[in-house]
């Protein structure tokens, strides 16, 4: 695979997003704590937020966020619809498999999630996850994901993030830059069971913005 934007590339020393899933299946591992904590805040947003719903998840990985809510909410799959992208072609392969196994209305789009016109036709989304990526792009990338996420939005939507506390600890200023997008905090729960993973939740009160195609988000640095 070759160097780009925002994807799992395994050249130039980035890690190997595949393997990085192994993880989960370790009970007591800080990414399984953090998976358990997202999957427990779409639950939480399911159960509030009625009808039909788009889902957007970027860098999806291999879906774990959204379809393993969805793996245990068979009453929610008929109306909960979206789309997962992930530059990784063996990780979507995995996440097109899930989804024709629970029979759910996604798309996965293996293509660039750290480019604004990778999500022509996906957006806008009521609920919008940015899981893994933030501890993985600069300081100055996650402020321009934060503002760009209104493009993603509809009305009202919920966008959810996650940064551990390594240094520097950003979770303050990532917080402020919701705010000063036109973001409501919802919830942010720190040091999950005792790691040093956070998990956020916004919810847009500004209105949403036009997607503006061609633009850089972020580009992955491991």
């Amino acid at each position: 695979m070759t160097d780009v934007q925002g994807g799992t590339a395994k050249s130039h020393g980035l890690r190997d997003y595949v393997a990085w899933h192994d993880a989960y299946a370790d009970p007591s591992s800080s990414l399984s704590a953090r998976l358990r904590q997202v999957q427990a805040q779409i639950s939480a947003w399911l159960d509030r937020t009625p009808g039909k719903v788009r889902v957007l998840s970027s860098c999806a990985g291999q879906g774990h966020d959204i379809l393993g809510v969805l793996e245990r909410r068979e009453d929610d799959r008929a109306r909960v619809t979206g789309a997962l992208v992930e530059l990784d072609p063996t990780n979507a392969a995995v996440a097109r498999d899930w989804v024709a196994r629970l029979g759910v209305e996604f798309q996965v789009v293996e293509a660039d999630a750290g480019t604004t016109s990778t999500y022509a036709g996906l957006v806008p989304a009521d609920l919008v996850l940015l899981s893994g990526i933030m501890g993985n792009i600069s300081p100055a990338d996650i402020e321009r994901l934060v503002h760009t996420s209104r493009q993603l939005c509809s009305p009202g939507a919920t966008v959810l993030w996650t940064r551990g506390a390594q240094d520097p600890d950003l979770g303050p200023d990532i917080r402020r830059w919701f705010a000063q997008t036109g973001f409501a905090e919802v919830a942010c729960d720190e040091w999950i069971e005792g790691t040093g993973m956070r998990v956020g939740v916004e919810r847009l009160e500004a209105d949403p913005e036009r997607l503006v195609l061609g633009q850089p988000i972020f580009t992955f640095t491991r």
